[in-house]
């Protein structure tokens, strides 16, 4: 049974950092797309970042970019979001999410839709 499992979560003060980290079981996705995707109160889920297999490609939501920093560690069958300079609008709860089929560059990797493996989530509060 494939699991992913996602930690690192917390309160923290406006300008501050955390890391999330989403540990995969069940299954290599060495070959795989993951990303992280969030979801505020009375809100839709949303594209926060995503890694392409080999680490080399990556992508960020507007909001996140130059703040967050997506990686892995395919050893481990992990992947990580740096988060910095976080703010009050950051607050959510945050989903890792895998995709089933080897990394292309042809896929829509902004798009909760792509991806058929999703965390239980880990929520993420900052304080102003």
């Amino acid at each position: 049974q494939v699991q992913l499992v996602e930690s690192g979560g917390g309160l923290v003060q406006a300008g501050g950092s955390l890391r999330l980290s989403c540990a995969a079981s069940g299954r290599t996705f060495s070959s795989n797309a993951m990303a992280w995707f969030r979801q505020a109160p009375g809100k839709e889920r949303e594209f926060v970042a995503a890694i392409s297999w080999s680490g080399d490609t990556t992508y960020y939501a507007d909001a996140v970019k130059g703040r967050f920093t997506i990686s892995r560690d395919n050893a481990k069958n992990t992947v990580y979001l740096q988060m910095n300079s976080l703010k009050p609008e950051d607050t959510a709860v945050y989903y890792c999410a895998a995709d089933s089929v080897p990394f292309s560059s042809y896929r829509i990797y902004f798009a909760a839709s792509t991806y058929n493996y999703w965390g239980q989530g880990t929520q993420v509060t900052v304080s102003s």
